[in-house]
């Protein structure tokens, strides 16, 4: 290990040399021997009654093995796919949970759910026959409408009013009085737009069964294979634990969308053990956008209290949350507590109350997308807040300051249930402010103007909750799942590293920072660490990767697991140098006995772990293999400040980002290099659904109206600019490394930065995401109606 390659340094990610010259290992990659393919039938319709399906034709097809319905994955046993987080309304009762078969049984509820699967020997086979399959739909009234979905008929017979639960958190008594007693009332109605998350490698997933060993081998595009296989097994009854392996290869991509057990992955499997041949399938562009658990889709309406200074005294928050038509995996947890805990953000607002009603629609299941929850909460408070700096006249990032909880105030309980451990918003504010020139923005403004474009000024101060935690306050809140995570070192006889982690890696660069941190750890050479990830017959049970936890809770295990290495090299150093544990120093890779020049090298230590001729074997067993759990004790909680400079052209409405600055705090950062390209991506994430991308469904009939990408608008190159960022340190206080997350904070806080920036500069109040072209146009025009009042 070298000041180079250790915590802190710059270094180049191991694992790019095999994707950027193809030799990467992604789960379509992969084949097994006389394998076959599945295409599924999916609904035309969003919401009709199967009254038959004629499968002969299809069944009689060349190239067909087999074709299979929901009807036949019950009779062999196949569960429902499973919420695994409990919610229940503010009257106690449990969330309204409707049966999700993986494949339809009697009624479709969506456009493109699965029906029926065809398997083939060829893909070409299998799609030609699945468009043989007659099916005789009834079709039925479908709503697709986030806002009415209370007042329509069930889509699920025994759930009225398609409420799923009526979640609330806070004191409302004490809010009301804040707004009793408030000198200025802010209302905002605020809409967050659905997206899709096309992540660059579709799902995809290959069951192979094994008769002689009754072992089936899932290969699929998971983030968390631990948890796949304890859900296969234990709820959907795939196959005993024991004799399921889970591996998720290269992914390519996830951004939340594949944590979810989904209907393809569970039928591959089961068809795989029933025609005792491997079963193949993956997924085109146009299934993605269908089936992949979309994000967001919030219809709100917040009010903020003030007292006559500016000061907050109260917030009242009132969401309707689209589950979709059924539920997934962890979306009753997204609108509740990763977004209701979220809403005091970096303020010190006294009094909070926020109600959540989750509704059923017939639309494709919605759950995590990269912030989950964090970027909904995030968005509404900081456009409420930025509104009322305008209608008080006052500037919006003294508004802010006047509001952030002192640096002096660590640890602060917010009045919606989190505590934070430490921060310096103040700070992030500051040199955020300095590095935009916010000072500077009025002559900006003017030249601008002189040019004929409108240019606006927009702040965001975020604040995420992160590294979920601790389980056993998660399980009262009704997770189904602990959320600690696992970590295994084992060091080789000739002094090298193999580390097995729990989380999983599909684009975060863990092979190269999980190495940084052992490498600085154990003072070895980068080169001598691998990190082992994505297969359940390897590694320890973990708990995956997702709500920017990897780092924060499995490099916490990580350094457990080389604190015990560490802990008996020292026992074997202390034979060989024949001093005692207490009287051994070990750093730079040395273990040394204190006041003598004598010496190991952690490569000896290692030898001798295996070959011990010169230590007791009944007091010290051979090997230096360690394994550790690490449970949080609490959440992590990065913080920023990010400021957007757009300009708009009044003719038509286009919107140019021209400046944007971003600050943030994630504590120690082990490599600023990948934490910089984390926060590039996850701005451009952000900015996509602030200026670009909207999930449609046509209201009538419930089809899907953004089905590919020439329908959905995702960001390019060209819609972005050179991001100025920055950090500001104050270290988590809870977990041995002090880091906090960093995966999605660019997505959380850049939104509402860029609408703010928006309506500044055409000086209207509202406006929705995503901010187009025709809507900033149209808003102008109803800005400039109501000025002149035509």
């Amino acid at each position: 290990m070298t000041a180079e390659t250790g915590i802190g340094a710059r270094v180049t990610r191991k694992e790019d040399v095999r994707f950027i010259t193809g030799r990467g290992r992604y789960t379509d990659d992969i084949n097994g021997h006389g394998q076959l393919h599945a295409v599924f039938a999916r609904s035309p319709y969003a919401h009709a009654r199967i009254r038959s399906l004629n499968l002969a034709a299809a069944r009689q097809a060349p190239g067909v093995a087999a074709v299979l319905t929901g009807e036949d994955l019950a009779a062999g046993g196949v569960g429902a796919l499973p919420c695994g987080w409990m919610i229940h309304s503010r009257d106690g009762s449990p969330m309204k949970q409707p049966a999700h078969p993986a494949l339809a049984q009697g009624t479709v509820r969506y456009v493109g759910e699965p029906y029926a699967v065809v398997i083939a020997a060829s893909r070409e086979q299998a799609q030609a026959a699945a468009e043989l399959i007659d099916g005789d739909f009834e079709e039925l009234p479908a709503n697709v409408d986030t806002g009415s979905a209370q007042s329509f008929q069930p889509i699920h017979a025994d759930i009225p009013n398609n409420l799923c639960y009526d979640w609330t958190l806070g004191d409302e008594a004490a809010t009301d009085a804040a707004f009793a007693g408030a000198a200025h009332v802010v209302e905002l109605d605020i809409v967050n737009n659905r997206l899709i998350p096309n992540a660059i490698e579709p799902r995809a997933a290959l069951g192979d069964y094994d008769p002689g060993t009754d072992v089936l081998t899932l290969f699929t595009t998971s983030q968390n294979p631990h948890l796949a296989r304890l859900v296969l097994s234990a709820f959907v009854g795939l196959a005993p634990e024991h004799k399921l392996r889970v591996v998720s290869p290269d992914v390519g991509g996830g951004f939340g969308s594949k944590i979810f057990i989904y209907s393809e992955e569970t039928v591959c499997g089961w068809a795989s053990k029933k025609l005792r041949r491997p079963v193949k399938w993956t997924a085109d562009r146009s299934e993605a956008f269908l089936n992949d658990a979309h994000g967001r889709d919030h219809v709100t309406r917040a009010r903020l209290a003030l007292d006559a200074d500016g000061r907050f005294l109260g917030l009242k928050v009132s969401t309707i949350a689209n589950l979709g038509a059924y539920m997934s995996t962890f979306s009753s947890s997204i609108p509740t507590y990763l977004y209701g805990t979220l809403l005091a953000g970096q303020y010190t607002t006294p009094a909070i109350f926020v109600e959540v009603k989750a509704v059923f629609t017939n639309t494709t299941p919605v759950d995590a997308y990269r912030g989950a929850g964090r970027p909904e909460a995030t968005f509404l408070l900081e456009r409420i807040v930025e509104t009322a700096a305008r209608d008080l006249g006052m500037d919006p990032a003294a508004l802010r300051r006047k509001n952030m909880v002192p640096r002096d105030a660590f640890p602060y309980a917010t009045p919606v249930a989190l505590v934070y451990d430490t921060g310096d918003y103040q700070a992030c504010l500051d040199k955020a402010l300095a590095m935009a020139d916010y000072d500077g923005f009025p002559a900006r403004r003017e030249a601008a103007r002189a040019r004929g474009r409108l240019r606006g000024i927009g702040l965001s101060c975020y604040i995420e909750a992160c590294g979920l935690a601790p389980s056993r306050l998660a399980g009262q809140l009704g997770a189904g799942v602990g959320l600690y995570e696992s970590a295994e070192i084992r060091v080789n006889p000739t002094g090298n590293v193999t580390v097995f982690t729990g989380t999983h890696s599909h684009g975060q660069g863990h092979e190269t920072t999980f190495a940084q941190v052992v490498s600085d750890r154990f003072g070895i050479p980068l080169d001598q660490v691998e990190v082992v990830h994505g297969d359940t017959a390897q590694g320890q049970f973990g708990l995956g990767t997702y709500g920017s936890r990897s780092l924060a809770v499995g490099g916490s295990a990580l350094m457990k697991a080389s604190d015990k290495v560490i802990a008996k090299g020292t026992r074997i150093a202390a034979y060989l140098l024949e001093t005692t544990p207490d009287d051994i120093d070990f750093e730079g890779g040395v273990f040394r006995a204190r006041g003598t020049n004598k010496t190991k090298t952690f490569g000896e230590i290692a030898f001798a772990a295996y070959v011990p001729h010169n230590y007791p074997l009944e007091e010290l067993e051979p090997g230096l293999q360690e394994t550790a759990f690490y449970d949080p004790q609490n959440f992590t909680y990065p913080a920023g400040t990010y400021v957007c400079e757009v300009e708009v052209d009044p003719e038509t409405g286009g919107t140019e980002i021209v400046k944007f600055t971003a600050v943030d705090d994630f504590g120690q950062v082990i490599n600023p290099m990948i934490v910089e390209g984390q926060v590039h991506g996850g701005i451009a994430q952000g900015i996509g659904q602030a200026l670009l991308e909207a999930c449609r469904y046509d209201r009538e009939s419930g089809q899907l109206l953004s089905g590919s990408l020439m329908d959905y608008a995702m960001p390019r190159a060209d819609d972005l600019v050179n991001f100025d960022l920055d950090v500001v340190r104050t270290d988590c206080t809870h977990n041995p490394l002090g880091v906090k997350g960093c995966g999605e904070a660019g997505a959380i806080g850049s939104p509402p930065a860029v609408i703010n920036a928006i309506t500044d500069a055409i000086g209207v109040r509202t406006l929705d995401m995503p901010a187009t072209p025709l809507k900033v146009w149209t808003a102008m025009q109803a800005g400039n109606a109501a000025a002149t009042g035509s």
